[in-house]
């Protein structure tokens, strides 16, 4: 009896030994990129910071290809070659008794003879820019969310644009100029939207709004340097080649030390990736990813998935932004609030040209008053919300133009009145065209975040062909336009949920169950 009570207890002890000899390991934590930035990586440290600067220096490049039509072709000074009265319009008078100041090399204008009948084809060559625009921002934008990523889109849109702008100042024909600005424009398209989510992806939510507005610093920055590059190298030819160098030093010295997105790996299911750069920004912003803490994608539970869901990547298109009928209503208020944007934001700054002074001061000056509206924007976005203040905005610009609209007059007062109402509005649609940016990007989710932001840009340049048609409408009519596209695009604002704190959802299926209650 005694033996047996022996052996039992040893089986016993045995049995309580072997169990914990095969004691299963401590469970892994699984949160999302959100909760891992805030708890333990750090918002906005000294990584996101350098890697937001050198990521949004290509905004500057965008800058210099889009902009570059303002001075590449302007209409230069022309002179009468003989004695005498000389009439205020060289169409009136013989081609042989004028000639450019500046000589023909100056300009496309001066060039090819775009003057009078040939006026037209100014504006055709700029719509050609923003067709291109539009096409390459709904390509790229797809092509960042899927196998090529947001850095290596980057990379191809930037060698694209280098290429073809210099291609362009080879340009033997008016006609080869228009295709070649067309292909300039297909790069252009997707290099702000790539840069934009690449640069604030990695940074925190409540972070994140303030962050995206700022990117359009580096826009008016790059017209501001481009003013002053232009005004060193007045003929077109060379200024074409001066601007498009740098997208090549940024491909080769810059794109290596860029990132890729964390968020984009973990939707590809490349965990281990997001992982690295994750401890990277945690290290560098002297912080500490706890051992037993990894990554899942949103519409994941915390435990671990089975190996062969974690080997499928996750991905997205238009199709399926448009299948889910709440980011189908958000795409199209979007496409909307876009389109009426750009036609008031590029109508309001396309007189530049017709101002008479000088062009360069002018190109300056415009793009240093947009900074304040940048400035304000960013102090209210996370007290007021993107909604209110997208709403707020909108309508300042539509009823500051609709009061210009109605002022009557050719007097110096009623023209000072008129060009108030103009900076007023461009000042609020300033601000609406950064807040854009960030509030499309908190819409949508990360399988699909690029894929829509391409298709809002692509209504962005839509708006930007049109511009110009509605500015050469007469004076008073181009401000009820711009008015009443001002004040329907704030009637559209009022429709859009507001995205202040909100978490980025990574799936289609996150976004369904974290915001099921809302209804878009």
């Amino acid at each position: 009896m005694a033996n047996g009570e022996m052996n039992s207890s040893s089986d016993l002890r045995a049995g309580l030994l072997s169990g914990s000899a095969h004691s299963p390991p401590a469970q892994v934590k699984r949160i999302g990129i959100d909760d891992m930035l805030r708890l333990h990586a750090g918002e906005l440290g000294r990584w996101q910071l350098r890697h937001f600067v050198l990521t949004c220096a290509a905004w500057t490049l965008e800058a210099f290809h889009t902009m570059i039509m303002i001075f590449a072709e302007r209409e230069p000074a022309w002179q009468c070659k003989f004695a005498g009265g000389c009439p205020p319009d060289n169409c009136r008078i013989p081609a042989a008794s004028w000639e450019w100041v500046e000589g023909s090399a100056a300009s496309t204008v001066s060039e090819w003879g775009l003057i009078c009948d040939q006026r037209y084809k100014v504006g055709l060559s700029q719509s050609a820019f923003f067709a291109g625009c539009m096409v390459g921002a709904g390509v790229f934008g797809h092509l960042s969310d899927s196998f090529l990523g947001r850095k290596g889109t980057l990379t191809i849109v930037c060698i694209l644009n280098a290429i073809s702008g210099i291609v362009t100042s080879l340009s033997p024909t008016y006609w080869f100029y228009t295709g070649f600005r067309f292909l300039n424009g297909f790069g252009t398209g997707g290099v702000g939207l790539c840069a934009f989510v690449l640069a604030t992806e990695p940074i925190g939510p409540s972070k994140r709004g303030v962050a995206g507005m700022s990117t359009f610093y580096f826009f008016s920055g790059g017209i501001v340097i481009l003013a002053a590059v232009a005004y060193l190298f007045p003929t077109w030819r060379t200024l074409y080649i001066v601007t498009s160098l740098p997208s090549l030093v940024f491909v080769l010295l810059i794109i290596p030390f860029i990132s890729e997105s964390p968020r984009w790996y973990l939707i590809r299911r490349q965990t281990a990736k997001a992982m690295d750069i994750m401890r990277t920004i945690a290290r560098c912003n002297g912080r500490e990813i706890p051992p037993g803490i990894t990554l899942k994608l949103d519409d994941e539970d915390d435990e671990e998935n089975s190996k062969e869901c974690l080997q499928v990547a996750e991905w997205g298109s238009i199709i399926d932004v448009l299948r889910l009928r709440r980011t189908r209503l958000r795409l199209i208020l979007m496409v909307g609030i876009n389109f009426l944007c750009a036609i008031v934001y590029y109508g309001l700054t396309l007189n530049v040209v017709n101002l008479k002074t000088n062009l360069y001061l002018n190109v300056t000056l415009n793009s240093v008053a947009e900074m304040p509206a940048f400035v304000i924007t960013a102090v209210l976005l996370d007290r007021f919300g993107r909604k209110p203040l997208g709403v707020g905005t909108m309508m300042l610009s539509g009823v500051s133009c609709s009061i210009g609209f109605f002022i009557n007059g050719t007097g110096v007062l009623m023209k000072t009145i008129r060009m108030i109402c103009g900076v007023i509005g461009i000042f609020g649609m300033a601000a609406m065209y950064n807040l854009l940016f960030i509030y499309t990007t908190e819409l949508f989710p990360t399988v699909v975040r690029n894929t829509a932001l391409g298709c809002v840009t692509q209504a962005t340049q839509l708006g930007a062909i049109l511009a110009p048609l509605v500015v050469v409408a007469g004076q008073s009519l181009p401000f009820a336009v711009f008015g009443v596209c001002g004040i329907v695009g704030a009637l559209l604002t009022y429709y859009l949920p507001e995205t202040m704190n909100k978490p980025l959802y990574d799936t289609m299926t996150g976004l369904e169950d974290g915001e099921g209650k809302f209804v878009i």
